[in-house]
């Protein structure tokens, strides 16, 4: 089998690819390990600049349509007092373009849609690539291989071919764990997104289109701990008992059946993301803590970028070392902000707490804002063009 670009990993990463690559005339190829393509987790959102991101490759009225408008996100305390308010508009205005929440399975069926039938080819998971000359080959798990002009590799966080790769880049534990469900939000009817900050973790509310609600919580834990394992929602309502009403109304409505439950992990930055017709997109890449609420956004700028930069260079191993020079210092001021900001998100010290909110009060929203403006206002398809 012979291909022109091979993309291994049929996440948003992969599938926006497929679809900017082929936009371009390369015929692209998916595979994916999972028998079945769904969209596994739960919600998530659509920042200015990845919405500016799918603006440019003709995906973003198609996405608006699925998304739910967030025109604010606030962080609470845990008796639900307003920390941050943060103005979005403002900070996004040099984009034109708007904040969204988005059900992760919604996303992966629009962008399905887009691609024909036999670009994705599911149960085929990538076990070893290798450079000959001019091409890649791919090794999949049940003896078969591909050959290939160039490889994407956007099978996420614990990707296998990063680590068959870059042995060293593994994935990082961040020191805390996480719950997620989407449940009915026809009795809460629950308009704005907001996180609350509290000694006993955080706990995130996002309405999503269809009268759905996002919502995840986060709590400090050892990896893979047994305990949490096995919780239930009986239990995250004792954990959470002491935060305000809403988080209790929430759970209250949350079966365990709808319960999601993972560590929290990302990668430590790369020293570059491509390796000659090699390149790593999206988590593959740069996996990121969720607090910037940044990780599909970046794997959508991304695809944007590479887009642009086999428009002038159909020659992979040039357009992707250019890539990396217009994206790894971005990513990794991502990973690295949002880390920090999870650091102190999740202190548990009462006094440390207290000093926090007191001073997350007092300041100006402009100061709060700061690392918002730095990522918003920052034109990515511009960097180092």
């Amino acid at each position: 089998m012979k291909t022109e670009f091979a993309i291994i990993g049929g996440g948003v990463a992969g599938l926006t690819a497929a679809i900017g690559l082929r936009s371009i005339g390369i015929n692209a190829i998916v595979y994916e390990r999972a028998p079945i393509l769904r969209g596994i987790g739960a919600g998530f959102g659509l920042a200015a600049n990845a919405m500016q991101a799918f603006d440019y490759l003709g995906l973003r009225a198609g996405v608006e349509q699925i998304g739910h408008f967030l025109d604010s996100y606030n962080i609470l305390d845990q008796y639900g007092g307003i920390l941050a308010a943060p103005d979005t508009d403002s900070i996004t205005q040099n984009l034109q373009q708007k904040n969204f929440a988005v059900h992760r399975g919604d996303l992966h069926t629009f962008l399905l849609n887009k691609l024909p039938a036999d670009t994705v080819i599911l149960g085929r998971e990538a076990v070893h690539a290798r450079q000959d000359g001019e091409r890649v080959r791919i090794h999949f798990d049940d003896g078969s291989s591909v050959e290939a002009d160039a490889l994407i590799v956007a099978d996420g966080v614990k990707s296998r071919l990063r680590q068959q790769l870059l042995p060293n880049a593994v994935p990082r534990y961040a020191g805390y764990t996480c719950w997620r469900a989407i449940i009915d939000n026809s009795s809460l009817q629950l308009q704005h997104g907001s996180e609350t900050w509290g000694a006993k973790g955080r706990f995130g509310m996002t309405p999503l289109v269809g009268n759905k609600l996002y919502w995840y919580a986060c709590i400090n834990s050892v990896a893979d701990n047994p305990i949490f394992r096995n919780f239930q929602v009986k239990d995250l309502l004792t954990h959470f008992s002491g935060y305000h009403e809403t988080i209790r109304q929430i759970l209250t409505q949350t079966s365990d059946a709808e319960l999601l439950w993972n560590d929290i992990v990302d990668i430590k930055p790369l020293a570059q993301l491509n390796y000659g017709r090699i390149l790593f997109i999206g988590d593959a890449g740069h996996a990121t803590t969720p607090n910037l609420g940044q990780g599909a956004c970046q794997a959508i700028e991304d695809v944007a970028v590479l887009v642009d930069e086999l428009k002038q260079n159909t020659i992979p191993t040039a357009a992707f070392q250019h890539f990396n020079q217009r994206r790894l210092a971005r990513t990794r001021y991502i990973t690295r902000t949002s880390w920090q900001i999870g650091q102190v998100a999740q202190w548990e010290n009462p006094f440390l707490i207290a000093a926090r909110n007191a001073l997350m009060r007092i300041l100006p929203e402009k100061l709060k804002q700061l690392q918002l403006r730095k990522l918003l206002n920052e034109d990515f398809m511009a960097i180092n063009k």
